[in-house]
């Protein structure tokens, strides 16, 4: 990204994005058709919308109209791209409007995606899956380059700081850079975005999805994860989601499914095949020609003849 564009982005940033609903907009000047309005072609930020809050949207719009402008850029052939706002078009069509008002700007496709994300992490109702995705595009963004580069210079350092070793200096410069816009956002730091946001991305999918739509805090998901058994923890997730099950609830069945397994840690073909290691690196062994170590293993070799020869 050059300087300018940095410049400009974050100049639209501060001026439409800090404050979205202080932008006045003429309602007769500025409406449009809902058909001439085109959803981005590319990803947006937001994928999926709690039914529930869309519910008490589409109740507001269908008593008040749309109150709150959406943000658009022109395409050139009278159509608009919806940069933000899509509750409230969706909104809009649900009740039969055939209008909505409009804000109307140029942004490039960067200076687009940028805007759009910004205004989904002001959003009360972004989940943390959404939330994570949108703050590695921004970084991207930021750093010029893509979301795996982010997540490399993250990593970098962290594994940087374990070992005490210094970071190259075009890592350093680009960390420096994510520090400052994590810094700008204010929701995270470097090694709480690292530790317990990241992680999130490689959750099991079916976990992914309920975090998505959100039925479920990430702390729990996190936790549901680390079942390694894929049936228990299937069922596990369905039950902390129809039961409304609390961390602390999820944990204690977590451990019961642990004490339940504990007979069936070293099963006999486990405990076979461990002796059958054993004696061929007793055979290979030259403790044998120790007589301490010989002692002791006639010894325990005497034990096992005790314990197998009992009904």
């Amino acid at each position: 990204m050059t300087k300018e564009r940095k410049t400009l982005s974050d100049s639209v940033i501060q001026r439409f994005m800090t404050n979205p609903g202080s932008v006045e907009v003429d309602q007769a000047a500025n409406t449009v058709s809902l058909t001439a309005i085109r959803l981005p072609t590319k990803r947006q930020p937001r994928r999926y919308f709690d039914a529930e809050k869309m519910a008490q949207l589409v109740a507001s719009v269908r008593e008040h109209g749309v109150l709150e402008p959406v943000l658009v850029r022109p395409l050139g052939d009278g159509n608009y791209e919806l940069i933000a706002g899509e509750r409230r078009l969706r909104a809009a069509q649900e009740v039969g409007l055939t209008q909505v008002p409009i804000v109307s700007r140029e942004f490039s496709d960067q200076e687009a995606l940028q805007v759009a994300l910004m205004e989904n992490l002001q959003r009360d109702d972004l989940n943390p899956i959404e939330e994570t995705e949108a703050v590695l595009e921004l970084l991207a963004i930021a750093l010029d380059g893509n979301v795996d580069e982010v997540k490399s210079v993250i990593y970098q350092a962290a594994n940087a700081k374990n070992r005490g070793h210094e970071l190259k200096i075009n890592v350093s410069l680009q960390l420096e850079k994510i520090e400052s816009y994590l810094a700008e956002l204010g929701r995270f730091n470097l090694e709480s975005f690292r530790s317990s946001r990241l992680p999130l991305l490689n959750l099991p999918s079916h976990i992914l999805d309920a975090l998505r739509e959100g039925k479920l805090e990430y702390t729990k998901a996190r936790t549901i994860a680390r079942v390694k058994d894929e049936q228990h923890q299937h069922e596990l997730l369905e039950q902390a989601i129809a039961q409304g099950l609390s961390l602390n609830e999820i944990k204690a069945k977590i451990k019961e499914f642990k004490t339940g397994s504990e007979p069936e840690v070293m099963p006999e073909r486990a405990l076979v095949g461990r002796m059958t290691e054993i004696t061929k690196r007793l055979k290979k062994s030259k403790a044998w020609n120790e007589r301490k170590k010989r002692e002791r293993i006639n010894k325990l070799l005497d034990e096992l003849e005790r314990l197998t020869g009992e009904d």
